[in-house]
């Protein structure tokens, strides 16, 4: 029984140190998620300046012009996923819904693990990258994913650029976006204020084709960021719900430590009292007396007849 108890006092003390690092990863993700918070305003901000300047360089088209016709091809998929695991199934319900909407599009995947689980899906992936680590790392990686799908544009002739990834908003939780990327849609752009007219040194098709790569990389942007705080908070309410789960595995072991404690000590005092009536027996020479009731045959039936 004393292996028993040092069993489960060995067991309560990895728990403990399982439960303080759980604790500390939930920081590290909320502290993350803030971050991330904070940077959002400044992300959408840029995104819409960039837009307003593309609704601007529109008008300045010449009148009655139309949109160049679409280039026939497949269409391609940038999905962002977690980079790092004990984020729930935040990666695993992206991963579903790009399965069943991709069909045979060329898949640009961002996250670690989200590509570890597509291998395991067998879901085809064009590219890959990893998901930054940190809210400033966000710019850097929406930078590696435009600037491969300006270079597999021409060369996977594809025709539609869509994205899909995750937000997070209080009180309604998780939520998966989709999004289309390219090419751009005119009619969005209709309903932005412009204002005066801006004073341009450049050919308004040129510069609606640079203000498209740049509008591409705000976006991703801005996608790339919803997608980091949605995996941070996914991950914060993981790691709270582990730490509901630690707290009463605890005390379910600390229960049976104490009933254990009580039955080992119970079992020491009963054979310390039996050992110390040994002792007294073997002092005086009698024999140990016993507790239960002495039996007789029948020589003591006459005796009855005395008690009558």
């Amino acid at each position: 029984m004393t292996g028993r108890l040092a069993d489960i006092s060995a067991r309560i003390r990895g728990v403990r140190q399982l439960g303080t690092v759980i604790a500390a990863m939930r920081s590290i993700a909320a502290a993350r998620a803030q971050q991330s918070r904070l940077l959002m305003a400044g992300v959408d901000a840029h995104a819409g300046v960039v837009a307003q300047a593309i609704a601007a360089a529109l008008h300045l088209l010449a009148d009655g012009a139309s949109p160049p016709p679409r280039p026939a091809g497949r269409a391609g998929l940038v999905l962002f996923c977690a980079e790092q695991g004990f984020a729930g199934g935040y990666t695993s319900r992206l991963l579903d819904e790009a399965a069943r909407v991709a069909g045979d599009a060329a898949v640009f995947l961002v996250g670690s693990r989200g590509a570890a689980l597509a291998g395991q899906r067998r879901l085809a992936v064009a590219w890959r990258t990893p998901m930054a680590s940190h809210a400033d790392g966000v710019p850097a990686v929406a930078s590696r994913v435009a600037a491969a799908l300006f270079d597999r544009l021409p060369r996977d002739r594809l025709a539609r650029l869509d994205m899909m990834f995750a937000a997070w908003s209080p009180g309604h939780g998780l939520e998966l976006c989709r999004r289309s990327l390219l090419p751009l849609d005119r009619s969005a752009f209709a309903e932005i204020r412009n204002g005066v007219a801006p004073l341009i040194t450049l050919p308004a098709p040129v510069l609606l084709a640079r203000l498209a790569e740049e509008y591409v990389h705000a976006e991703l942007c801005r996608a790339a960021m919803h997608a980091f705080a949605a995996e941070n908070e996914a991950r914060v309410q993981t790691l709270a719900a582990a730490r509901s789960n630690i707290a009463a595995m605890l005390e379910r072991l600390q229960a049976r430590e104490r009933q254990v404690r009580q039955d080992t000590i119970t079992a020491e005092v009963v054979e310390l009292g039996a050992a110390t009536e040994g002792l007294r027996a073997g002092r005086t020479g009698k024999p140990r007396r016993s507790l239960d009731p002495p039996r007789h045959d029948g020589s003591v039936a006459p005796l009855i007849q005395f008690l009558k």
